[in-house]
C-alpha cells in the first residue's frame, strides 16, 4: 500500500513492513470465505478496552472513542459469560464511510460498521452487541448455505438480546424487540403471507440473488424460533448451557438446521420424550418451512413501562376527533429512548396518510424537536411527510438525502417519493448526488425510480452539478426486470 493508507483485515495477525510498504495477515482458525475483508484508508486508532480498538478516519474517531470505550469490554464479558469464552484474541471496529452499503458486517476480529451509526446511541448499542453475538454464532458455526441464514442471523438475534438483557435490562430489551417485530409484520403486509421469502428454510432458485435473502424473516422469524426453543426449557440459562454445548461441538464448522434441532433434543432428552418438535401447530418442520409471520412470539410485558407511553400518544394522536392535540403536544419526545421514538413514528407511518389536520399539527408539534434528533429518527418523521404529501417540510428531505449514502436511509424514502407524487422532485435529488453513492446503491436507485416510467418525468436539468449526462436511467427497462429491489422499512445488520 502507499505511504500514509492504513490497512486492515479480518484476521488474526498482521504485519506490516515499513520499508517496503508491505502488510502481511494471517488468520489461524478456518473461516468461511464471506467473513474475509479487508480495507485500506486514512484510518488511526485508539484503545477503547484491553483487547479492543477502535479504528477510523481522523475527524471521526474522537466520537468513536466518546461513545465506546469501555463498553465492547463490557459487553464482550456479559457474552462470554453466557456462551464461553471469545475465541478470537481481539475485537476491534473499524468505522467505514456513510457511503458503506450495509450497516455493519461480523467480519472476525474487525467489525465493519457504518459511520453514521455512530449518531444514535441505542442503534450503535444494539448494532455493535449484535456483531459481538455473530462471534459465536455465524463466525464461529456458520450456516453452510445461504438458504439457511436464520441459523446464523436468528441465534445472533437472540443472543445479542440476552446480552442486552444482562448489560441493560429485560425492558430495553422488550422495547427494541417490539420495535423490530413492528418492523416485521410490516414487511409481511407488504410481500403477503404467502411469500416463499418468509420462510426460514428458503428455496434459492436459480437466479435469486442470494442478497434477497436479507430480510427480516430471517432475523425475527428466526428469533421467534430461537426463543420458542428456549421457553421448551423453562429456564433461559437452561438454553445457555445446550448453546455453549452447540458452539463447542461444531466449532469452525458449517451447519444445517438438522445439526441444531438434533443437538437440541439430544440435549434435553426430556423434551424429545415429549415429542416437542411434533407438537400441533408448532412443528419444528412447520417453523422451517411455513410461509408467514412466526409461529409464537415473545411474551413483551416486561417493557411495558416503555411500550405504554408510545401506545398512549399514538392513540391521541389518531382518535377523532383531535380534540386532545394540547395533551399530546405536552410529550417531549427530547426525553424519550430513541427506540420509543422510532416506535411511535412508525405507528404513525402504518397509518398514513393521515388527515392534513393531523400532520399540520404533528410539524408543529414535533418538527423542530425531530430536527435535532439522530438519522433513525429523522428519517422516519420524513417518511411521513413524503407519504402525506406535506410540502412545507419537504425541503427537508433533499437536505436528508444530500448528506445521507447510506442504503438503509436513502432506499426507505426514495420508495415512498416514487410510490407517491413526487418522483420528479426524487429524480431530481438523484442526479445531483448520483456520483456520491456507492454503485450498488445508485444501481438499486435506478431500479427505484425506473418502475412504471413510460415516459421518464420531465425535471429541470439546470440545478443538476454532475459532469456526466442526466439520462442515467437509459437502461431502465433491463434494470427493472433483474431482480427484485430492496424492501421498504426494512433496516437489518449483517
Amino acid at each position: 500500500a502507499p505511504a500514509g493508507i492504513q490497512v486492515l483485515m479480518s484476521a488474526t495477525q498482521s504485519t506490516y513492513l515499513e520499508e517496503e510498504g508491505v502488510y502481511q495477515f494471517y488468520m489461524e482458525y478456518p473461516v468461511p470465505a464471506y467473513l474475509v475483508a479487508l480495507v485500506a484508508g486514512d484510518l488511526i486508532h485508539a484503545d477503547i478496552g484491553p483487547r479492543s480498538r477502535v479504528w477510523a478516519e481522523p475527524c471521526l474517531l474522537p466520537t468513536a472513542i466518546s461513545k465506546l470505550s469501555g463498553m465492547v469490554e463490557r459487553w464482550l464479558t456479559a457474552a462470554e459469560s453466557l456462551y464461553g469464552p471469545y475465541i478470537w484474541g481481539r475485537y476491534d471496529i473499524v468505522f467505514l464511510p456513510p457511503s458503506f452499503p450495509i450497516v455493519a458486517m461480523e467480519n472476525p476480529c474487525l467489525t465493519f460498521i457504518i459511520s453514521s451509526i455512530l449518531e444514535s446511541d441505542e442503534f450503535l448499542i444494539i448494532d455493535v452487541i449484535h456483531e459481538v453475538a455473530h462471534s459465536w454464532f455465524g463466525n464461529a458455526v456458520t450456516n453452510a448455505t445461504w438458504e439457511e441464514m436464520w441459523l446464523s442471523e436468528g441465534l445472533a438475534t437472540y443472543a445479542q438480546r440476552r446480552i442486552t438483557t444482562e448489560t441493560y435490562g429485560a425492558a430495553f430489551t422488550c422495547l427494541e424487540t417490539a420495535f423490530r417485530l413492528d418492523a416485521l409484520h410490516r414487511q409481511m403486509k407488504l410481500l403477503g403471507e404467502d411469500n416463499p421469502v418468509s420462510k426460514l428454510q428458503v428455496k434459492l432458485e436459480p437466479g435469486v440473488n442470494p442478497s434477497n435473502l436479507m430480510n427480516l424473516f430471517t432475523y425475527e422469524k428466526g428469533y421467534c424460533f430461537v426463543y420458542y426453543l428456549s421457553q421448551l426449557c423453562g429456564d433461559p440459562r437452561h438454553f445457555d448451557s445446550f448453546l455453549r454445548a452447540y458452539i463447542e461441538k461444531y466449532k469452525f464448522t458449517s451447519v444445517v438446521a438438522q445439526d441444531l434441532l438434533d443437538s437440541f433434543l439430544n440435549f434435553f432428552p426430556e423434551l424429545k420424550e415429549q415429542c416437542v418438535e411434533s407438537k400441533a401447530g408448532l412443528e419444528f418442520e412447520r417453523w422451517l418451512n411455513a410461509t408467514g409471520p412466526p409461529l409464537a412470539e415473545p411474551d413483551l410485558s416486561q417493557g411495558s413501562s416503555l411500550t405504554r407511553p408510545v401506545e398512549t400518544l399514538f392513540k391521541l394522536w389518531t382518535t377523532e376527533p383531535l380534540d386532545s392535540v394540547a395533551a399530546a403536544s405536552s410529550v417531549d419526545l427530547t426525553k424519550w429512548r430513541t427506540f420509543q421514538t422510532v416506535l411511535f413514528l412508525d405507528r404513525l407511518l402504518d397509518g398514513s396518510p393521515l388527515p392534513h389536520e393531523v400532520i399540520k399539527k404533528l410539524s408543529e408539534c414535533y418538527s423542530s424537536q425531530l430536527d435535532s434528533m439522530n438519522a433513525e429518527i429523522r428519517i422516519r418523521w420524513l417518511q411521513i411527510v413524503v407519504r402525506n404529501d406535506y410540502y412545507p417540510d419537504l425541503y427537508k428531505v433533499r437536505r436528508f438525502l444530500e448528506n445521507q449514502m447510506s442504503r438503509m436511509y436513502t432506499i426507505p424514502l426514495y420508495e415512498d417519493l416514487c410510490t407517491g407524487t413526487l418522483k420528479s422532485f426524487a429524480l431530481e435529488i438523484f442526479y445531483q448526488t448520483q456520483n456520491q453513492l456507492h454503485p450498488n446503491l445508485r444501481k438499486t436507485i435506478q431500479q427505484i425510480l425506473s418502475q412504471g416510467l413510460n415516459p421518464l418525468p420531465a425535471i429541470d436539468t439546470t440545478a443538476v452539478t454532475t459532469d456526466t449526462p442526466a439520462m442515467v436511467l437509459e437502461d431502465k427497462v433491463s434494470e427493472a426486470t433483474n431482480g427484485a429491489i430492496s424492501l421498504r422499512d426494512v433496516n437489518v445488520s449483517a
